[in-house]
């Protein structure tokens, strides 16, 4: 259960990423320049883990929201899936209901 909790917070991550350079819009609650202060964590060949500011951002977010995107194409290749998918654990939180 916790991995498809991780899973839907990682590709909201990612996908926040991925449209940064639109500007800074609000998605789940949060803006793109608040998510990206987890990009240390989640960018590949790194073993970074979040910082405080990173983990206060995704406890802010609309997790159930960030369901949505979990199936999205919009992964850019230089961000971990799986260092993605384990922010969520590694700052404390819980996977939303039916995610």
């Amino acid at each position: 259960m916790a991995s498809l909790a991780n899973t839907t917070t990682a590709v909201f991550i990612v996908v926040i990423i991925a449209i940064s350079a639109l500007g800074s819009h609000a998605i789940c609650n949060v803006s793109i320049d608040e998510i990206e202060t987890c990009l240390p964590a989640v960018t590949r060949g790194r073993l970074t883990n979040p910082t405080a500011t990173c983990c206060s951002v995704l406890k802010r977010a609309d997790l159930p929201c960030l369901c949505g995107y979990k199936t999205s194409i919009f992964i850019p290749s230089y961000v971990d899936i799986n260092l993605a998918m384990g922010l969520p654990s590694k700052c404390g939180l819980r996977r939303p209901t039916n995610c």
